[in-house]
């Protein structure tokens, strides 16, 4: 489930903490599965097992992890504002691409919004029909 690149210059343990935010927040993950042990995990990647804990203890604290002694540790219920701050962060890169591009294209700030506005509005009656053609 977790794939750890030494060379790609991000720190071991961070790989880990945002692979395992990923899958918590798309679902793969869900609250009460439970986590491999810091040993397991850390085995099944060939690192030490102290990047894991510490993968760990940043998730605890941040409220996606839950660690009982003799238990393990466990994917816990997690605040949405970590959701919504996940979310946001995973769709600001293709916003600040949408926006480098408009630029390119000379496309006003008003211009910009009108096509979006557009395009939602299109994609919201679409999925509209859907729902409807399901339901027959």
């Amino acid at each position: 489930m977790f794939h750890i690149r030494p060379q790609s210059g991000e720190p071991i343990y961070e790989q880990l903490v945002r692979q395992i935010k990923h899958a918590v927040t798309t679902g793969a993950l869900k609250a009460g599965d439970r986590m491999p042990t810091v040993r397991e995990l850390a085995a099944r990647l060939i690192i030490n097992p102290n990047t894991v804990a510490r993968a760990y203890r940043e998730l605890e604290h941040a409220g996606l992890l839950e660690s009982t002694v003799g238990r393990g540790t466990f994917v816990r219920i997690s605040p949405p504002q970590i959701f919504r701050e996940e979310r946001r962060k995973r769709l600001q890169p293709y916003i600040d691409q949408l926006i480098a591009e408009a630029r390119v294209l000379n496309f006003s700030m008003k211009e910009l919004l009108e096509q979006l506005e557009a395009t939602l509005q299109k994609d919201k009656k679409n999925l509209q029909r859907g729902h409807e053609t399901t339901r027959d």
